[in-house]
């Protein structure tokens, strides 16, 4: 754009483009033409009524396009004029562009305080759809809403959460950059950078955006920029190429043919206008007449410019002159380049958009014809292209309350072709009418950056597997963490969790705590080595009292077993039989009934059996007493006293257990505190004191009948029992002393083991120290099994 300062003396020089035309802007401008002149020539579509149009190069600059705003809607010619008052003649009644959102809206506040429809073809600003701000703005083209939550979709969609985005410094680039962001923050995407830039910007500010593409981590960048704005990037990139990116390109850019000259942008994906085809179009765009040429400047300006010659009239000195060979068939640019037709698809139906809304105002049917007054007002034209709903050439028109079409994009992949050029490649389809979730389809393999058939990886952070959460990194965005182990107990089954859970009671986390196991169910088994040994030590006691009892039998009548009250030691025998089989019932998975029976038989059986050794150290005493002159003792102790004596101390103990077991009885349960990782089936004791009662009577009777055994000791038999029973008492005191600390301490099982252990110490202690020494006599050494031995004295 060139311009001059004022001086304030003579008037002002008109605003005039400078540079080279961009021939995919004369496109759309001859498609426009292409369009009129189709409805000109329909006899369905405004029927003798003929469109007329003007068409003026904004030089994508707002004060031009101002300029020429005011220009059409006073009916101006670009000549300054003199005049009283502005030319009533030329009344505009619509505008079709501009390309660029800034532009479009400078012109929408004019032609809307006049209520003048605007369609634009390119214009995509979400801003533009306030019909507060803009009443009477419509485009062809989606919202560059919908454009942004397709592209933070995109990007989730291949797990990217690590992006760099920049954007064109303007309504444009700005806009459409902070929808995508806000859409992006909803998918969980971080944001490295955000840089913005504009092409009339210094040097240095474009350098200083292409640098922190250059240093940053993230591999993806999401481009929000205008066309000519990427170009002024790209060139900057090249001259110093950065590190691989994966290019996200927004539908200004990523579907214009001038950018496939940057090839190190090769594998770039983004949406773009879905490709369309528009009968006769190509034709005509190549069908220019040396006359239709010479008629317009603009024309004129392409052609001289594509074959580099000048027009004859125009022809300076030394300078070449078209000869009239000039072939625009042989011309490769975008103007020639029909191929694509997107945007140019979009000049199209603003066109007819505006047609039919003129048709609904101007025509009616009458008698099968259609009549159309040639008197048109802008204020029902307005009405009417809110409303119109046509299909041409296979593609609907027609807008929402905010004056934007359906939003159907194509997903597009710059990929090589065989010829190692880079094409646009259609590899899906984004359709924002379909539910959620359902918007994208994916028709082919894609190609990434630098030609790569893999997914690239843009994260901050690797994600977190299962069994870890997420920690976020202090002063950096949510995407940046570090993975910590879920704590003991607890588990995570997700990727990227950001918490760990505890699993219910009774499950454990497995090794890798991705996943909650049942807890393994432990309790003293009859397979596990320790309860093997413990039933072998058990069913072996058993099998040695039984042995014991069967020597006593076959020697029943010797002196040593008669002298040592062969009831009370076959009685005694009996209970030892059953207290090392009562240690089974510990052994197992714990139920009701084994918990009732175990503490039960334990109690009852060894106060049978301490009651019978009370018996024989009482009777041990009385027959001391009993050698005495004038004593009758033995009388008051005979075996019937012995019998009741053992039936009421073990009358008692039963008598406990009863009440222990009626009032509130041992139970199973499941004992989840000892041990957090396994559950330890084991039997609650149900009443603390009961237990504490069977065990405090067994040891009431154990004190006494060590003490009774102690004042025994030293009698003059050649073989004193009441020293065996000293010893034997003195070992299943100091058991049961030993097991109290034990078993409160023991864990799980081992609590049970402990019990086992103090039950068959004790067992063997009381069988070896008071039989031993009587079946080694009887066994190995007969000659002193004599009443008269047993009776001597000690020396």
């Amino acid at each position: 754009m060139h311009t001059v300062k004022h001086n304030y003396t003579t008037l002002p020089e008109s605003i005039r483009c400078t540079g080279r035309i961009r021939h995919r802007e004369l496109r759309f401008s001859r498609a426009m033409v292409f369009a009129i002149n189709e409805i000109n020539n329909s006899s369905e579509l405004l029927p003798g009524i003929t469109l007329d149009y003007q068409i003026h190069d904004s030089c994508a600059s707002v004060p031009v396009a101002v300029q020429v705003t005011f220009q059409l809607i006073n009916g101006l010619h670009p000549l300054f004029d003199t005049g009283e008052k502005c030319s009533q003649s030329g009344i505009v009644t619509a505008v079709v562009g501009e390309s660029g959102s800034t532009p479009s809206i400078s012109m929408s506040r004019i032609v809307g305080s006049f209520g003048i429809p605007q369609v634009s073809h390119f214009a995509t600003c979400a801003c533009l759809s306030d019909k507060q701000q803009y009443p009477t703005f419509f485009r062809t083209i989606p919202s560059d809403q919908f454009q942004a939550d397709a592209l933070a979709k995109l990007v989730k969609h291949f797990g990217w959460t690590w992006i760099g985005a920049v954007r064109s410094d303007s309504d444009y680039g700005n806009n459409g950059m902070a929808s995508f962001l806000r859409a992006a923050r909803k998918e969980g995407i971080c944001v490295e950078y955000s840089e913005s830039f504009y092409r009339t910007h210094p040097h240095s500010r474009i350098q200083r955006v292409a640098d922190v593409i250059r240093r940053s981590t993230a591999i993806v960048v999401v481009a929000f920029v205008a066309s000519g704005d990427m170009t002024i990037l790209l060139e900057e990139l090249a001259r110093k190429p950065s590190p691989p990116r994966q290019w996200i390109g927004s539908e200004a850019w990523v579907t214009d043919p001038e950018m496939l000259r940057f090839t190190f942008c090769e594998g770039t994906i983004g949406f773009g206008i879905q490709r369309s085809v528009i009968p006769g179009l190509r034709d005509f765009l190549l069908d220019l007449s040396p006359a239709e040429v010479a008629g317009s400047s603009v024309l004129t300006e392409f052609w001289e410019d594509a074959f580099n010659c000048q027009l004859e009239k125009r022809a300076g000195t030394g300078e070449s002159v078209c000869d009239g060979t000039e072939d625009i068939q042989n011309l490769q640019n975008l103007y020639t380049d029909t191929s694509e037709f997107r945007i140019t698809n979009m000049v199209y139906k603003a066109v007819y958009a505006i047609a039919h809304a003129i048709h609904n105002v101007v025509c009616q049917e009458r008698n099968s014809t259609i009549q159309c007054d040639r008197y048109i007002k802008t204020e029902p034209v307005l009405g009417q292209l809110k409303r119109v709903n046509f299909t041409r050439n296979g593609y609907q028109v027609s807008f929402d309350a905010n004056g934007d079409p359906l939003a159907r994009y194509e997903l597009v992949n710059w990929q090589r072709n065989e010829n190692g050029d880079i094409d646009f490649v259609t590899v899906g389809h984004y359709d924002a009418s379909l539910p959620a979730g359902h918007e994208f389809h994916m028709s082919r393999n894609l190609t990434w950056a630098k030609g790569s058939t893999q997914v690239p990886v843009s994260v901050c952070s690797e994600s977190c597997p299962p069994g870890t959460r997420k920690v976020l990194q202090k002063g950096k965005p949510i995407c940046c963490y570090d993975c910590i182990p879920c704590a003991e107990g607890e588990f995570s089954n997700i990727t990227d969790s950001s918490d760990c859970f505890p699993c219910s009671g009774e499950f454990w986390p497995n090794a890798e705590r991705n996943l909650c196991l049942r807890k393994p169910v432990e309790f003293l088994s009859f397979h596990e080595v320790l309860g093997i040994i413990l039933a072998t030590f058990s069913v072996g006691g058993a099998c040695l009292a039984i042995v014991t009892a069967t020597v006593f039998f076959r020697h029943r009548a010797s002196a040593i077993v008669r002298a040592n009250n062969s009831e009370l030691s076959f009685l005694l025998l009996f209970s030892l039989t059953l207290c090392f089989l009562c240690s089974l019932t510990f052994i197992g998975r714990p139920s009701e009934l084994s918990c009732m029976l175990r503490h039960t038989a334990f109690g009852i059986t060894f106060v049978l059996c301490i009651s019978c050794v009370l018996g024989k150290t009482i009777v041990v005493l009385m027959a001391f007493r009993a050698t005495l002159p004038g004593s009758n003792v033995m009388k008051w102790f005979g075996p019937a006293q012995q019998r009741m004596t053992v039936v009421f101390f073990t009358f008692v103990q039963a008598l406990i257990c009863t009440l222990w077991l009626v009032l509130k009885p041992p139970f199973p349960i499941k004992n989840l505190t000892t041990y957090k990782e396994r559950i330890i089936l084991e039997c609650a004791l149900g009443s603390a004191i009961g237990f504490w009662a069977v065990l405090g009577y067994i040891g009431l009777l154990a004190v006494l009948c060590f003490v009774l055994a102690v004042l025994a000791r030293k009698l003059p038999d050649n073989f004193n029992e009441a020293k065996l029973i000293t010893f034997s008492m003195l070992i299943f005191c100091a058991v049961w002393i030993t097991f109290i600390p034990a078993y409160v301490s023991s864990p799980g099982k081992f609590t049970v083991a402990v019990e086992i252990f103090a039950i068959l110490a004790s067992s063997f202690g009381l069988i070896l120290c008071i039989f031993a020494p009587k079946c080694f006599i009887i066994l190995f050494r007969p000659e002193k099994n004599t009443k008269k031995h047993l009776m001597s004295k000690n020396s």
